[in-house]
């Protein structure tokens, strides 16, 4: 898969995963791929989702509770939105095996760690993680084994952490084909606030705002949607569970990068009004860019209009 090589003995004997959308089913399917469990066991809210996920194959068991699918788990990864983080963990806490690792998926790592780490036993390690990958899809069906590879999974193991239980998580994200970076909790939550929350903000409020306008007639948005209002539409499709999540937990450093955008803004508003190309001009050659080294990072691909399969012109008739 891509250079990432089977493992021959499991990582883990058994892993258990507390949601199966797009990031639980991916790592399921990556898991079950790569030989890294020796038992996966998964939870999923609705009746409907458990059966799909039976039918799907992917893991050994589909519980109808969470305390159920954490017994004796080696590994038990909180695959849920981050609002439902710290209630899930009171939950569990009772029925965690001594030794075992506890992480998570979610885009906010600050307030993850305030409300799960109170409630998880001593002999438990907690080591917080965020795979920075991921679609606008969502659901059991929407996940697949390579999403991480060659993506970065950031952990935020609080201080005085075990670090073998680091190390072992580490290890576990490297096999399905992740990069893995180590922070503060406090620092992922500023970095994504610039990197993600934002530019979500962003497209969610774009979007919007081309739904709220009258002159214009939402088949004419639909039907003429440039490159770029239609890229803002597929970030704006993302979950709302959990980007109301992310917004209301990941809420001071959010605010602090939205004043910096807002007067930013106005700098370029400014430019327009005044007719300043100039000043406009060395703004989109800095930010072109930015582009450039995400591409040369290997972050993106390079292809013209991000790789999208285009029609091809038929044959002239004759």
């Amino acid at each position: 898969m891509n250079g990432v090589e089977v493992n021959d003995t499991p990582l883990f004997n058994k892993i258990a995963l507390i949601g199966f959308g797009l990031i639980g089913g991916s790592i399921a399917r990556a898991a079950r791929a790569q030989g890294l469990a020796g038992e996966i066991v998964t939870t999923a809210r609705s009746a409907k989702t458990r059966a799909r996920v039976m039918e799907l194959g992917i893991v050994d068991a589909v519980l109808e509770t969470n305390a159920q699918a954490v017994e004796n788990a080696d590994l038990v990864i909180l695959c849920i939105p981050v609002g439902a983080c710290g209630p899930v963990a009171q939950e569990i806490a009772g029925h965690l095996k001594p030794g075992a690792i506890v992480s998570d998926v979610g885009s906010v790592k600050g307030a993850v760690v305030r409300d799960m780490a109170p409630y998880l036993p001593e002999g438990v390690h907690f080591v917080p993680a965020h795979p920075v990958a991921g679609t606008e899809h969502s659901g059991p069906d929407s996940g697949f084994a390579e999403l991480f590879i060659n993506r970065w999974c950031i952990l935020t193991p609080p201080e005085g952490t075990d670090t073998a239980a680091v190390e072992k998580l580490r290890a576990f994200w490297a096999a399905i084909g992740a990069k893995v970076e180590i922070m503060t909790p406090d620092h992922h939550d500023m970095v994504l606030a610039i990197t993600s929350h934002l530019p979500h903000l962003i497209a969610y409020t774009i979007v919007g705002t081309a739904d709220e306008l009258e002159g214009v007639t939402q088949s004419e948005v639909l039907k003429f949607s440039a490159g770029g209002f239609r890229d803002f539409t597929r970030i704006a499709a993302s979950d709302p569970t959990m980007w109301r999540d992310v917004f209301l937990t990941n809420k001071d450093a959010v605010l602090e990068m939205l004043g910096t955008f807002t007067e930013d803004l106005s700098k370029l508003t400014r430019a327009i009004r005044r007719g300043d190309g100039e000043a406009l001009f060395e703004h989109f050659t800095r930010t072109r860019a930015i582009r450039r080294g995400i591409v040369e990072i290997g972050q993106d691909s390079a292809a013209a209009d991000f790789g999208r399969p285009h029609a091809h012109l038929g044959k002239k008739p004759e």
